[in-house]
């Protein structure tokens, strides 16, 4: 019987996940679980018997067991992940390609088919960040300090949610002005006025915005996406069609390499889910660290035999 440490946010997505409902999921299906809610203290130890971290929330969840597992993993073994999405836009999950409901992805661990996931690590600031998704300027930085400021983010029903940070963000997509960006990409330069750079590891981020559809987390590189003033229209209607419930994804200019120096002239940046600020023009850092972490996701199936 393996041994899980299940770690539950009790506040994400719509909250229909009650403790023991998910551990007797789990447990019926032949593990022992630990649990800890990671809304109450005291919820980071791991105990010695753990052979692999259960994660039931959303992407801030996830972020958060990324970044003790990443501290302990410069003193101590690591753990495979096992994602179980509940937050209100689950891009991680997303990019993990994890079945539709919980129990055929507990019964996928069965295999413990591992897949690896890169990590970026920024290094010049007060001290070194670390991004799972992404880390840009922008149209979506500015929709993330809206929300903030007009109490979206209290909204409970996660597609309500959802709905209003994408209406919001079309309205600011109409009325940003192309920002410069400044970048050197494995000693490579590259330049322009933007609406919007992000430097990207998974195929969404935000309100599910798909506009880095060829990602792979474990490809060993960084997407860098570049939307120029001359798409904003394009952009408006990629979001309006999010809103009407079109399934579509956003294609930009992408560059691709591992390591960068960024600058922006403006303030506000994201690095995930955190909005932070910056001086205009700081040059940032940006190293891809391979292989970091790993999630446990479903086998894929074989490839079928030739015919005769």
């Amino acid at each position: 019987m393996k041994i899980a440490k299940l770690l539950h946010n009790t506040n994400a997505g719509d909250k229909g996940h009650a403790k023991e409902e998910l551990v007797k999921l789990i447990e019926d299906k032949g593990y022992q679980c630990h649990y800890a809610s990671t809304k109450k203290k005291g919820w980071k130890p791991i105990e010695k018997d753990v052979e692999f971290i259960i994660v039931a929330g959303g992407d801030g969840t996830v972020r958060k067991t990324a970044k003790l597992l990443l501290n302990r993993s410069l003193i101590d073994r690591t753990y495979p992940i096992a994602l179980l999405p509940k937050g209100t836009a689950n891009n991680i999950g997303k990019s993990l390609k994890l079945p539709d409901t919980e129990e055929a992805i507990i019964n996928s661990w069965e295999h413990e088919h591992l897949q690896k996931f890169d990590v970026g690590i920024i290094y010049n600031l007060d001290e070194p960040q670390f991004f799972l998704e992404g880390f840009g300027f922008g149209v979506f930085p500015n929709l993330m300090n809206e929300m903030k400021v007009r109490k979206k983010n209290d909204i409970e029903d996660p597609e309500e949610k959802l709905k209003a940070a994408l209406k919001l963000l079309k309205k600011i997509i109409m009325l940003y002005n192309a920002r410069q960006c400044d970048i050197v990409m494995d000693d490579v330069k590259y330049n322009g006025r933007f609406l919007m750079v992000e430097v990207m590891n998974t195929p969404s981020l935000g309100p599910n915005l798909l506009i880095n559809p060829l990602s792979d987390t474990a490809d060993e590189e960084f997407e860098v996406i570049l939307i120029p003033e001359e798409d904003k229209e394009k952009l408006a209607q990629y979001v309006q069609d999010k809103i009407d419930g079109k399934d579509t994804a956003f294609f930009a200019k992408a560059i691709r390499g591992k390591n960068l120096t960024i600058s922006w002239d403006g303030v506000h940046a994201h690095i995930d889910d955190e909005l932070i600020k910056l001086e205009r023009g700081f040059p940032i850092d940006i190293r891809l660290h391979e292989n970091l972490l790993k999630f446990m996701v479903p086998k894929p199936p074989s490839p079928l035999e030739p015919t005769a």
